[in-house]
């Protein structure tokens, strides 16, 4: 079992470094193809920051899936399977489709159809969802009809799902990947504890997955050197889909052999079989649940689904005083918690302590909510070792020479640390035109760092 855990592993490394090698060209590509759009009303990033992200992501995504196959512990899942076929395949087109939009800015409905497509075109490689098990009742076999409907609405609503909730810098690539985590241990367990081969190809796609968005956050993170885009977004979110139904539809109940006695007996042997009914929608609750909230939201103010806003839950959260960074660790930890929660369940669903640990860890986590502008401060002989935000004395900004309209480096210093403790503590202020060190670069003013000579220079 060891070999194995340590294939996964080569894979997902691999996977993360060369997304992380690729992100730093890609950015210089982005930049100078003026993929650059203008900040919006709804986004709260100061300048403009490069998309195409998701092109580093895909490249990523073959260099694991071709270190997968020649592999001698994971080559037999492309020996016996079709799936990763039908994975390379809907990726590459709902990753052109993503690239397009980041571009040019494609229509929504263009964009959904591209969906459909995507996941019919897995479909028709294999990837759907064959039956179901249904507690009390066993295996329900599905249609050819009632399966491509399936498959179809559960791609399009995760990538939906992960669509709307990158907003903020980090979030989406981080809570995909603790949703990866999650569906690696419950796959895995699924293969090597029940022995059923056909709960390989998902725990290939989460390992995959988690590489891609471990190599794509250190640039990421706030503040975000580039952005993935919808060409990241949809990607992640259309492996993330393929994982769930590789592993719900593809592997069968019956092969357990747990279905065995009365139905109530029957029905909580098979609790770790019902968990991927359940698994795919905890994974992305809070997407999905920010997903359904936004559309109840739009259709009541008589605006269209897809027209864009400001009322997610990550904006929401730096409404009420919470800083970016902040922000993101919520949403992480929460994510985190259901995630995790369910896969303990569904490995010791008589154990009680696993429920009132996550009753306990909800209850932090409402105190955390309502905490906002609460600053951790570090003790005074660790000041040296943590950014100013967190330390006890004020730092004065020091006087040095400098022109008559160019501020000193060290006001400049001076005004990010006043801004990074004033952002912490749930004030969002505005940043002065000239002062740099935002996002690394001159705040956006009256003059931009990216003008249109620039970028086609």
């Amino acid at each position: 079992m060891g070999q194995p855990v340590r294939d996964y592993l080569l894979t997902l490394c691999v996977t993360a470094a060369v997304t992380y090698l690729l992100t730093g060209p890609v950015r210089k590509f982005a930049i100078a193809t003026g993929a650059m759009p203008e900040i919006r009303a709804r986004d709260v990033h100061r300048e403009p920051t490069p998309r195409l992200g998701g092109i580093a992501m895909f490249f990523g995504l073959c260099a694991g899936l071709l270190v997968a196959d020649h592999l001698q512990n994971l080559n037999g899942v492309f020996e016996l399977s079709n799936e990763p076929r039908a994975l390379l395949s809907g990726a590459a087109l709902i990753w052109i489709i993503g690239v397009l939009d980041d571009k040019f800015e494609i229509d929504a409905l263009i964009k959904l159809g591209g969906q459909m497509i995507a996941a019919g075109v897995m479909v028709m490689q294999g990837l759907t969802i064959l039956w179901l098990p249904i507690p009390g009742v066993g295996t329900v076999s599905l249609t050819q009809w009632q399966g491509t409907l399936l498959t179809v609405a559960l791609v399009v609503i995760t990538i939906n799902a992960v669509n709307f909730v990158d907003g903020l810098d980090g979030l989406a690539a981080g809570m995909v990947c603790i949703a990866a985590a999650a569906f690696f241990l419950y796959s895995y367990r699924i293969w090597f504890g029940y022995m059923i081969e056909a709960a390989a190809p998902a725990t290939l796609f989460t390992a995959v997955l988690m590489g891609m968005c471990l190599g794509f956050l250190p640039h990421n993170m706030h503040p975000a050197r580039i952005f993935m885009g919808d060409s990241g977004s949809m990607l992640i979110g259309l492996v993330l889909a393929a994982a769930a139904i590789s592993v719900t539809g593809q592997v069968d109940p019956d092969a357990l052999k747990i279905f065995e006695g009365g139905t109530r007996e029957a029905t909580h042997a098979a609790l770790p079989v019902f968990i991927p009914l359940l698994l795919p929608l905890t994974i992305i609750a809070i997407p999905v649940a920010d997903l359904v909230l936004a559309i109840v939201r739009r259709t009541w103010k008589g605006q269209s689904p897809f027209a864009a806003d400001r009322g997610h839950l990550h904006h929401r959260l730096l409404e009420i005083g919470h800083s970016h960074s902040r922000a993101v660790l919520i949403m992480y930890f929460w994510s985190a918690l259901i995630a995790f929660g369910v896969v303990a369940y569904s490995v010791h669903s008589a154990s009680m302590w696993i429920v009132l640990l996550v009753v306990a860890l909800s209850a932090v986590g409402l105190v955390l909510l309502l905490l906002p502008r609460f600053t951790p401060r570090a003790p005074r002989w660790a000041e040296s070792f943590v950014p100013p935000r967190y330390r006890r004395r004020a730092l004065a900004p020091q006087p040095a020479a400098s022109l008559p309209h160019e501020p000193s480096a060290g006001a400049a210093q001076g005004a990010q640390d006043v801004q990074d403790a004033q952002e912490d503590d749930g004030e969002r202020v505005p940043v002065a035109v000239g002062v740099s060190g935002v996002n690394g670069a001159t705040a956006i003013g009256p003059r931009s760092r990216f003008t249109t000579s620039n970028v086609r220079k």
